[in-house]
C-alpha cells in the first residue's frame, strides 16, 4: 500500500502574486517552496506519493504543476484549476488532458470560499463546468467553509456521478473550540456517497501558537463518524501547515486525534482512499 499525502502545494512569490498571502502573518510563506523542500519531510514520514493542489486561478500554474509531476517521482497527481464559468471549460480541460503531461491531472479546484456569493456552486454556469469535469473522469475538490456548505451539498446532489473531495474538513473554527454552523451543515453533505473528505488544514484553523491534538480531536471524531473511514484522506496542507507546526507535528497530531481504527482503515486513510478517489492506480 502506497502512503499518500493527498494535499500539498508549491509556489513561488517571485513569479506569481498570491492574493491569499496578504498580511504580516503570512510572511513565513513568502518564499519559494518546491519538491526539494518537501522531500525531507516526506522521507521522514514514510510518504511515497503526493497530490499537488492548485494555489491560483491560473491555467499557467496548472500546466506548470503537470510538468512538475512529470519530472518528479513523488507528485503522482495534480488538482489543477480551470474557469468553471467559462463556455470554453471543456476545451480548456481537453487541452490540459491531451497535452504531454495531461495524464497527471486528476482533479480540479477553485477557491470557492473566497467568492462573494455563498451560492456560487449553485450557479448554472458553475454546474455546467462541474459537469464537464465529470465527463472527463476527474474529481472536484471543494474548498469551502460552513457558509458555502449548503450550496456545496446541492451541487453534489445535482452531480451524483462526480467524485467530490472536501478539503480541510471545511475549515471549522477550531481555535474557538466549536463551530455550530459547521456542525449543522456537514451531516447533509456527508450523507452524499460521492463525497470524500481530507483530514487536512486543521492546525492552521487552531491557535497557531498554543494548539494541541486535543483541540483537533472533537472535530476529527465528528468527521470520522459522518464520513466513515472509507471516505477519509490524509493531506498535509504543506507548506501552509508550517505556520502552526512542522510536517511531523501535524502528522503526529492527526494520528493522536483519530479514534481507534483498524490497520485496514488506517491504510485506507493514508493512501488507499486517495488512490481510489483520484484514480492514481496507474500513476503510482
Amino acid at each position: 500500500m502506497h502512503r499518500i499525502d493527498a494535499h500539498h502545494h508549491f509556489w513561488d512569490p517571485a513569479r506569481y502574486t498570491y492574493p491569499w498571502m496578504a498580511g504580516p502573518a503570512m510572511d513565513p510563506m513568502r518564499r519559494a517552496f518546491g519538491p526539494d523542500d518537501l522531500r525531507p519531510a516526506l522521507g521522514a514520514a514514510g510518504i511515497d506519493a503526493t497530490v499537488l493542489v492548485q494555489t491560483l486561478s491560473s491555467l499557467a500554474e496548472t500546466r506548470e504543476f503537470l510538468a512538475v509531476a512529470d519530472g518528479t517521482d513523488v507528485v503522482r497527481g495534480v488538482v489543477g484549476w480551470v474557469d468553471l464559468t467559462s463556455p470554453a471549460v471543456g476545451d480548456d480541460l481537453d487541452e490540459l488532458l491531451d497535452g504531454p503531461t495531461g495524464r497527471w491531472l486528476v482533479g480540479v479546484r477553485h477557491q470557492v470560499h473566497d467568492e462573494p456569493d455563498p451560492d456560487w456552486l449553485r450557479r448554472d454556469d458553475v454546474l455546467r463546468g462541474l459537469a464537464a469535469v465529470q465527463q472527463r473522469g476527474l474529481a472536484y475538490d471543494l474548498l469551502v467553509r460552513a457558509r458555502e456548505l449548503p450550496a456545496a451539498t446541492e451541487a453534489v446532489r445535482r452531480l451524483p456521478g462526480l467524485p467530490f473531495v472536501l478539503d480541510h474538513i471545511a475549515k471549522p473554527r477550531i481555535a474557538d473550540g466549536r463551530d455550530e454552523a459547521w456542525v449543522r451543515a456537514m451531516p447533509a453533505l456527508a450523507a452524499e456517497p460521492n463525497v470524500s473528505v481530507k483530514l487536512s488544514g486543521m492546525i492552521t484553523e487552531a491557535d497557531w501558537a498554543a494548539w494541541t491534538p486535543a483541540d483537533l480531536r472533537p472535530f476529527v471524531e465528528r468527521v470520522v463518524d459522518w464520513f466513515a473511514p472509507r471516505r477519509l484522506l490524509f493531506g498535509s496542507d504543506w507548506p501552509v501547515c508550517l505556520l502552526a507546526g512542522s510536517y511531523e507535528a501535524m502528522l503526529e497530531a492527526l494520528t493522536a486525534a483519530l479514534p481507534a481504527l483498524s490497520q485496514a482503515e488506517f491504510d485506507q486513510l493514508f493512501g488507499g482512499n486517495a488512490a481510489r478517489v483520484y484514480g492514481l492506480g496507474t500513476l503510482l
